[in-house]
């Protein structure tokens, strides 16, 4: 018998977890390999993973950084509870090597997508909580996201693409920001595309793995291309 720990075990000891917590068994089931397996997916975790993680960040920027005001701790807060931040923090913990996802996402090298590490991050989040309540789940969020609000709070100012666009267009008149985003795709391979249009006309195009990553690209891209640029 191996004394090496599995990838899962190795996750459930870190997180403080017994080894057989079927919530973190559900965690790191994609929807792929529930559809496959006739199991229950990470939908639902994700879900309140999403919640957990909101509050725990806001707890970490209201406590630690009592200078920044409502304003820039919700921009600090944007800038980290992201696609791209919360995979970045499952790359960290290796989260890729616990998952379980269909044959399909498998063979499109979909441990890759940012989107789907950043769900089972959330997931992993939900099943501490719920595990262990909300005090280990703050402490193993803040612990995993603490150097990206540092840097985050250190230039407050800077926006996200979406407000970026969304302030310039009402600065100069021309409307607030509508976007539309069509899903393209089986349910456990989507593709977002996402249109960005401000007074009745398009202004830009985006693609994403997540809907707020391609409106994100959308946004940048409708940046990129404005008329006083």
């Amino acid at each position: 018998m191996s004394l090496l720990l599995s990838p899962l075990d190795a996750l459930a000891e870190r997180l403080g977890l017994a080894r057989t917590s079927e919530l973190l068994v559900v965690a790191v089931t994609h929807s792929s390999y529930a559809a496959e397996h006739d199991c229950e997916s990470n939908e639902r975790l994700e879900f309140l993973g999403d919640a957990v993680v909101d509050l725990a960040v806001a707890d970490l920027i209201l406590t630690a950084y009592p200078e920044l005001n409502e304003g820039s701790g919700s921009l600090v807060r944007s800038r980290v509870v992201n696609e791209t931040s919360l995979a970045l923090a499952a790359q960290r913990l290796e989260l890729a090597s616990c998952l379980r996802i269909g044959r399909g996402v498998k063979k499109e090298h979909g441990l890759e997508r940012p989107s789907l590490l950043a769900d089972a991050f959330e997931a992993v989040v939900a099943a501490l909580y719920l595990e262990s309540g909300y005090e280990s789940a703050k402490r193993f969020v803040q612990s995993s996201l603490a150097e990206g609000v540092a840097e985050a709070a250190l230039r407050p100012g800077e926006v996200d693409p979406k407000t970026r666009l969304r302030q310039w267009l009402e600065a100069t008149g021309i409307g607030t920001p509508v976007y539309d985003v069509v899903p393209e795709g089986p349910s456990h391979d989507v593709t977002f595309t996402a249109t960005v249009s401000a007074n009745g006309e398009l202004l830009a195009t985006g693609q994403g793995r997540s809907k707020k990553s391609a409106e994100v690209e959308a946004a940048e891209a409708a940046w990129k291309g404005r008329t006083d640029a």
